[in-house]
This record gives structure tokens, C-alpha cells and sequence, in this order.
């Protein structure tokens, strides 16, 4: 009984594998046929094509780096005393010589003031001796003691005027106000930090790059930097100084480059990402899509003749969207970028969508593999 169960199972399963056999021979296999034939009487596959062009490529390698002010200083006073005005308010652009604050000064402007006296009185006392001198009432040795005394009121104005100006404090350079640290009324020293001064005319761009580009980094080369507070922003610079050490530790080695910031808008400290320009040139390209790998093979299909012909190339440098092609294309020639997945050489072809180049990305994007580190 049991035998006979698995004799019917058996033969049943043969009877669905014969009869999906005579369906497909019968109905799917017919209609392939008829599909082949009707590509080999003619039928012409829709394609889309593009232009070999060329661009302007640029090897680059990332890092991330931090922002620093041109020239950046701790605003401290030089003397002791009570604030009595500060004219600036966090922000604020200054020039350089504007008042920042000032000190409580009424001791320094008397003192000007009786150095002046003394002076004055040093002037006359002279003027008498020099009069008095040609009837020898004074002698020689008077005259050159008051001339002395004179010289020293005229010092003690100027030691005067340096307190009083230093009761003072301007700003050395252009730049802008940091948030203030003291009040008005409060008495401070040297010690305490008034406010912050920035450059932010250029700003600097700190980084690390690894060592393996050390000989090929030079001054003057072009980075292009980015930050998220400005997206889709990019701020051109240049390199401006290379560290003259590798650090052993982590294989690395300093670098700043100089970003013009007219507008002010990069402050000290932000982090920002950015690519260095170590090379460029100008190269045939085609759109990634257009190239097919196939083993060790590397080919385009071209639209010559209202046909697809397949020609073998070298490739050389990639970036977002474009294939650089070294050998196997020239200026001009149409390369298919749709429609390549059921073509083979010798396939009529008829060309839709786009007659002509397809849009490209941006040229000269980041496209090194080689990536560096932020400081």
C-alpha cells in the first residue's frame, strides 16, 4: 500500500514537470522567440546619450578645521580704578584708537595740571637767570640748575600724561567686541579681563593633514571650506603656513590657510569642514552611468550609425557623476548613458529623451579618497 502511494505521488510530480515543460515551449518560449526576432528584423531600443567632454578635475583631500581670528586679543587695563564709561557694546565693530574704556581719572588730570605749573614756573625762573646772567648778578653754575629743573617739569608732563592716557583703553587694531566682562562703577586691576578684541577681516583656518601628502602641500594652494550655520554656503581660501614638524604620535601635520571674511560673518572658533585643491587638470569625462565593467573589461556603448558599438577604455580619476576617461574616446563622440542594461555591440538603437549631453554635476568636486584630520 505504501509502495503504491509513492508511485502515484511519483508520478504526478512528473506529470507537472512535463506538463510546465509544454507550457513554456508552447506559449513563453514562442513569444521569446518572436521578441528576438523581432530585435534582429529591426526593432530599435530606445537609448539616451552624452557628449565626451571635457572638464577641469581637481584631487583634493578633506579635513576639518577651526576658525581663528586674524589678530585676537584679552582687553585688560593697564592700571587700576573705577570704570566710569564703556562706549561699546558687545558686537560692535571698532577702529582702531576708539575708546573701549575708561577710568575714573580726576587724580591723573591734577597731577597733569600742577606738572604744567611746574613747568611754567621752571620757564620763568630760567628766563630771569638768563637776564640776570649778563649783569653777573647769577652765576653760571644757577643758570644750568634751573635749565635742569626745567627739563625735569617738562619729563614729569610727559610721566603725567602717560598716567592720564592710560586711564584709557583703545583699541589697538580694527576689529570687533567681544561680550564685557565688568560693569560700570566696578573697580578693577590689570588683572581683569575687560572684553575680547577679533580681527574677523580674515580668519584662519587650523587644521591636520595626514603625512602622506607632507611633500605635495605648498603654500598658495586653494581650500574650500563649509560650515553648518551656512549651508550651502563655500568660503574660498588659500594655504598661508605649513608646520615645519610631523607629529609622531598621530602622523600628522599642521596647517592654516587664509579666508577672506569681508562681510565678518566667520567668528573665532567655529568648525568648519573643508577640501584642499593638491592638484588639477583638465581631462576627457563621461557620465558615470555611461561605463560598464564587465570582468577585467571596462567599456562605453557609442551611437554611431544608428547603432550601439561597444569600445573598451581606461578610466582614470572619479568624482561625483563623471568618469575620467585616459584612453579609448575622443572629444565629441556620443557615449549611451540609458538604456545600456539589454544592449550589445552591433544593436540598432534609436536615440530619445535627451539628444545630446545630459546635465552634469558641479565640476571639480571633492573626490580624493584620501582624507585628513581636524585640529
Amino acid at each position: 500500500m505504501v509502495l503504491v502511494r509513492r508511485l502515484l505521488i511519483l508520478a504526478a510530480v512528473i506529470g507537472c514537470g512535463y506538463g510546465g515543460y509544454w507550457l513554456y515551449v508552447n506559449y513563453f518560449g514562442k513569444a521569446t522567440g518572436a521578441s528576438i526576432q523581432r530585435s534582429s528584423d529591426g526593432g530599435a531600443r530606445p537609448v539616451e546619450v552624452s557628449e565626451v567632454q571635457t572638464s577641469r578635475l581637481k584631487r583634493t583631500i578633506d579635513a576639518v578645521a577651526t576658525t581663528r581670528a586674524r589678530q585676537a586679543i584679552e582687553v585688560v587695563p593697564l592700571v587700576a580704578g573705577r570704570v566710569i564709561e564703556i562706549p561699546v557694546a558687545a558686537g560692535q565693530e571698532v577702529k582702531k584708537g576708539d575708546v573701549i574704556l575708561r577710568l575714573d581719572d580726576d587724580i591723573e588730570r591734577a597731577n597733569l595740571a600742577e606738572a604744567r605749573a611746574k613747568l611754567q614756573q621752571a620757564a620763568l625762573a630760567l628766563q630771569r637767570a638768563q637776564v640776570l646772567l649778563k649783569s653777573n648778578t647769577v652765576t653760571t653754575a644757577t643758570l644750568e640748575q634751573l635749565k635742569a629743573d626745567e627739563a625735569a617739569a617738562s619729563a614729569e608732563i610727559e610721566r603725567a600724561e602717560r598716567r592720564l592716557a592710560d586711564r584709557t583703553l583703545r583699541a589697538p587694531f580694527d576689529g570687533r567686541v567681544g561680550l564685557t566682562r565688568v560693569e560700570v562703577g566696578a573697580r578693577i586691576d590689570s588683572s581683569v579681563v575687560v572684553t575680547t578684541l577679533d580681527d574677523l577681516s580674515e580668519v584662519e583656518l587650523e587644521f591636520l593633514l595626514p603625512e602622506t601628502v607632507f611633500g605635495e602641500t605648498r603654500i598658495g594652494m586653494e581650500v574650500e571650506a563649509e560650515a553648518a550655520a551656512f549651508p550651502g554656503r563655500t568660503f574660498a581660501g588659500k594655504i598661508a603656513s605649513i608646520d615645519s614638524r610631523i607629529d609622531r604620535s598621530s602622523r600628522t601635520f599642521k596647517v592654516r590657510a587664509a579666508v577672506p571674511n569681508p562681510e565678518r560673518v566667520l567668528p573665532a572658533g567655529m568648525f568648519m569642514r573643508l577640501v584642499v585643491v593638491l592638484s588639477e587638470k583638465v581631462a576627457l569625462t563621461v557620465p558615470e552611468e555611461a561605463v560598464v565593467a564587465e570582468g577585467m573589461d571596462t567599456f562605453v556603448y557609442l551611437a554611431k550609425d544608428g547603432k550601439a558599438v561597444r569600445r573598451n577604455v581606461k578610466i582614470g580619476q572619479r568624482q561625483p557623476g563623471i568618469v575620467e576617461v585616459t584612453q579609448g574616446l575622443a572629444v565629441g563622440e556620443q557615449v549611451i548613458v540609458r538604456g545600456i542594461q539589454r544592449l550589445r555591440d552591433g544593436v540598432v538603437i534609436r536615440v530619445s529623451g535627451k539628444d545630446g549631453p545630459v546635465e552634469r554635476p558641479r565640476q571639480g568636486g571633492r573626490s580624493s579618497g584620501v582624507k585628513g584630520n581636524g585640529t
